[in-house]
């Protein structure tokens, strides 16, 4: 259990000094009642005789007394620690049944990406497209965002909240070479994970724990799941795309392609080198095609497309949810008892 203001805990230090404060106030009240003569003969007077009742105790758990006293006394310091815990809003982590797709929004990162032969430039309109992507967003559907250069990372695990894509997206910017095949395997990676029972949330570059290789299905099979990948297409690293998108395909994962770039092409500076630059569209269709997915030049993607064909599975997702109602009432039910068996026992409260 975690709690949202761990600071109020240290409010639990002050049921000790409750209880001292009540048995102070407990000792002045049995040393006056001593003063007017003492309880005995107050009781015996009250009584008056054979039918009249007996001496009312005058002491509570907090300073002695029977054992129900005890059993009141500390079914409200149980209260109160209660309370002191729901002021710091706990939380639990419980295993919730959820129907979900999975999109991993796959971008080349590449030096390439900073042309301007799509104006402004390459990765800016993909970062245009992909948001339209974001923005169709359908209820039951979670959305990944991975990048790759010369290697794959997974910037954000799939998620519901669109305010995070967006702001994951707008933080890509182009950096070095281009490995069409890693962030293939990135995207699969990142969807592995959020189909697990514990996925992880966090960024990360680390290789998977090793697993045993899956028997080969269908392509396109695994219908809950898609890559959707911008990219001019422009590949110079290790692996080779094909060959990650027949691991793709032999896991029945689509991956949709998104062309970015014109095949004309323009000249880049990059650190002084001028470097002649176009989109490889035949690199993307293969690619598509060998998974049974789609190809578009982002000019003319349709967002809508994107869902169409994704069918959604039963998974379970660990979610923290916060539990201050439930440990505030439990602390009201002992402090309701509590004070019930003390007015039954005393004719009044500790």
């Amino acid at each position: 259990m975690t709690c949202l203001w761990p600071f109020m805990l240290l409010t639990v230090g002050r049921v000790p000094l409750f209880v001292l404060a009540a048995r102070r106030i407990e000792e002045g009240r049995r040393r006056k009642l001593a003063a007017l003569g003492g309880v005995g003969s107050l009781g015996a007077a009250a009584g008056g005789g054979a039918g009249g009742a007996g001496p009312v105790s005058t002491r509570t758990g907090f300073a002695g007394g029977t054992t129900a006293d005890r059993v009141a006394a500390v079914l409200i310091i149980a209260a109160l620690v209660l309370f002191a815990i729901a002021m710091a809003r706990p939380q639990a982590t419980v295993a919730l049944p959820r129907v979900e797709g999975t999109i991993m929004l796959t971008f080349d990162v590449s030096g390439s990406m900073a042309a301007d032969d799509v104006q402004p430039t390459r990765l800016d309109a993909a970062k245009a497209a992909a948001k339209a992507i974001g923005d169709r967003q359908p209820p039951g559907v979670v959305i990944g965002v991975a990048a790759f250069s010369d290697g794959g990372l997974s910037v954000l695990a799939p998620t519901s909240d669109q305010a995070s894509v967006i702001q994951a997206i707008d933080r890509l910017g182009p950096a070095r070479g281009t490995s069409v095949g890693q962030g293939i395997l990135a995207a699969l990676g990142a969807i592995k994970q959020a189909e697990s029972d514990n996925p992880a949330d966090y960024y990360s570059n680390r290789s998977p724990e090793p697993t045993a290789t899956p028997a080969p299905v269908a392509p396109g099979s695994h219908s809950d799941a898609a890559i959707v990948l911008f990219s001019d297409g422009e590949n110079n690293e290790r692996p080779d795309p094909v060959d990650a998108a027949q691991v793709a395909a032999n896991e029945g994962v689509r991956i949709l392609t998104i062309g970015v770039g014109t095949t004309a092409g323009t000249t880049l500076d990059l650190d002084g080198f001028k470097v002649q630059t176009a989109l490889d569209e035949s690199l993307l269709q293969q690619v598509s095609d060998l998974t049974k997915g789609t190809y578009a030049p982002a000019t003319s993607a349709d967002p809508g497309t994107v869902y169409s064909g994704l069918a959604e599975r039963l998974v379970s997702r660990d979610e923290a949810i916060e539990i201050t109602a439930l440990v505030a009432g439990a602390g009201l039910i002992l402090l309701v008892a509590g004070v019930a068996i003390s007015l039954a026992r005393a004719g009044r409260m500790p």
